[in-house]
């Protein structure tokens, strides 16, 4: 592979300079609690007792019609790198700890379905809370 400079490169093709930049986890959540917003009374499938499965399985797990997919059905998102619609790669891609993807998807709590209003309410709540310690403990005390 050979490298050059832009200013080299701009003399045999045009380059685009505002190339979108990578969205923030901040971002990123913002969108996906947007995208739910659009239909608040969608009944959206839940994932069943996702705290019960091993690692790989939860990991795996999948639902069509879920807060998940909306979030994948989406082309800006993918675009930025969400890969699928599993717990895992919402996980991973939204930088959500286990607990708060469970209490977002879980069946557990909404029974079959969640409507997509409340999804998105769990993801405005995450993302007025700390990361980290603070937000952890934060929760604690808010029960």
């Amino acid at each position: 592979m050979k490298h050059h400079a832009i200013e080299q490169l701009q003399t045999v093709a045009k380059i685009d300079q505002d190339y979108p930049r990578a969205a923030t986890r901040i971002e990123r959540l913002e969108r996906w609690a947007e995208l739910l917003e659009r239909n608040p009374t969608r009944a959206l499938a839940t994932l069943h007792q996702t705290e019960h499965q091993p690692i790989a399985e939860r990991y795996a797990m999948r639902g069509n019609g879920s807060p998940i997919s909306v979030a994948f059905d989406d082309p800006i998102l993918r675009a930025a790198g969400l890969e699928n619609d599993s717990y895992g790669e919402a996980k991973r891609f939204f930088e959500l700890s286990d607990n708060q993807l469970h209490n977002l998807v879980c069946y557990c709590h909404f029974g079959t379905t969640v409507s997509a209003a409340t999804a998105a309410h769990h993801i405005r709540t995450t993302l007025m809370r700390p990361p980290g310690l603070v937000g952890r403990l934060l929760a604690i005390f808010q029960r």
